[in-house]
């Protein structure tokens, strides 16, 4: 069968998964390793990576079998296939990124889990051909990314007074020197690095965000307002 991908708004599933409908800060899918991981910005962009791979490649595969995939099963064998490439990623990060990987730890793994990709899966791919589901697994996953490296670079200034320490686990020793601080007399604030930190930075990130799209709201609001007032 053949889909018209001609009303396929591809702008608007975009902006859904970078903004609207934000996995993390609208969704609040996927908050265990938001949390538990995202004390510095750097682990929270590796885990980020992670999975935004694995979101645009099980999308892809799932949509590319959505035809043949009995519904009745529907849900194990979108496991598996999450799974294997969750598995693969864990893999070739053990290989090639081996102390941050060791650092992130078990939370690799746990990607399977993590509601906003089966989610994904299930509510968009399987209804979806390819090229949409690609782009919406793309901007879920970058959308997951941005909230968690803003909530580790907030927690890490904040309690460390440093941005991108660790970023030669990712990028080679010459990134070393990409490491930034507010200097040795920072005295530090223990509770943003806690676990603690972590709820207080996500509400101070949701309440953000609230309010950019109240505000965003209010042009709106006020041309309709003029546009009723008018005689």
């Amino acid at each position: 069968m053949r889909v018209d991908t001609s009303s396929v708004n591809y702008g608007k599933i975009a902006a859904d998964g970078l903004w609207r409908n934000n996995q993390a800060l609208v969704a609040l899918l996927g908050l265990c390793p938001l949390l538990a991981v995202t004390n510095t910005l750097i682990n929270g962009l590796g885990l980020g990576l992670a999975t935004t791979l694995v979101l645009l490649l099980s999308n892809l595969s799932v949509s590319a079998i959505r035809h043949w995939v009995p519904s009745e099963v529907r849900l194990p064998i979108f496991v598996l296939i999450i799974a294997s490439f969750v598995t693969t990623v864990e893999l070739v990060m053990n290989a090639y990124f081996h102390e941050f990987y060791k650092i992130l730890g078990i939370f690799i793994p746990l990607i399977v889990t993590n509601c906003a990709i089966i989610g994904r899966a299930e509510a968009f791919a399987s209804r979806n051909p390819m090229r949409a589901a690609a782009v919406d697994g793309l901007a879920m996953g970058v959308g997951f990314t941005l909230a968690l490296v803003a909530l580790g670079g907030m927690r890490e200034l904040i309690g460390q007074g440093t941005l991108l320490d660790g970023a030669h686990l990712m990028f080679g020793e010459s990134a070393s020197a990409w490491r930034l601080s507010l200097g040795e007399d920072y005295p530090g604030m223990l509770l943003a690095i806690l676990p603690p930190g972590a709820f207080f930075g996500l509400a101070a990130l949701i309440a953000c965000k609230n309010v950019i799209d109240e505000r965003l709201k209010q042009p709106v609001k006020t041309s309709a307002s003029a546009i009723n007032a008018t005689p």
